[in-house]
């Protein structure tokens, strides 16, 4: 069996690991529906980080959330995408750590989240750790101790 401990995975910052802000694809809390609906659409992301002119981070919004608050009992409700503000559907339940937590508070989150929100100390955002990414270097770490492994 591997043990995490035989290397320095756990020793790794989510700052080495993190997509940094200026490349998150996001929107601000002003935003109508209808900008959300293009950038989520033009990004390719399911979800988005929701931000103030300040960069601090207020929420998610997410292809789900904006369908369903258009979808009406009869019908798709199209003109609510120019209609309403990204902040009143937005998920404002946040998977969030602070930019100085451990790897291991990160991996404790994103068995539930595809990915986590970075913040600073003063909760400026500052971008995203996928789960994909931390994966990646899980992967790596295994193939580089177990390499060690056999090879002594």
């Amino acid at each position: 069996m591997i043990s995490l401990y035989s290397g320095e995975f756990l020793e790794i910052s989510i700052r080495n690991l993190m997509i940094p802000s200026e490349r998150v694809a996001h929107v601000q809390v002003g935003n109508n529906l209808e900008h959300a609906l293009l950038v989520l659409t033009k990004s390719g992301y399911t979800a988005i980080p929701v931000l103030d002119p300040h960069y601090k981070l207020h929420g998610l919004i997410s292809t789900p959330i904006l369908m369903d608050s258009i979808l009406g009992l009869e019908r798709i409700e199209f003109e609510k995408l120019e209609q309403k503000r990204v902040e009143e559907v937005m998920n404002t339940a946040v998977p969030r750590v602070k930019s100085s937590a451990s790897l291991q508070t990160c991996l404790e989150l994103l068995v539930n989240h595809p990915f986590l929100c970075i913040e600073s100390e003063e909760g400026i955002f500052e971008g995203i750790l996928p789960r994909s990414t931390v994966l990646h270097q899980l992967n790596k770490h295994i193939r580089k101790v177990s390499k060690n492994h056999i090879e002594s």
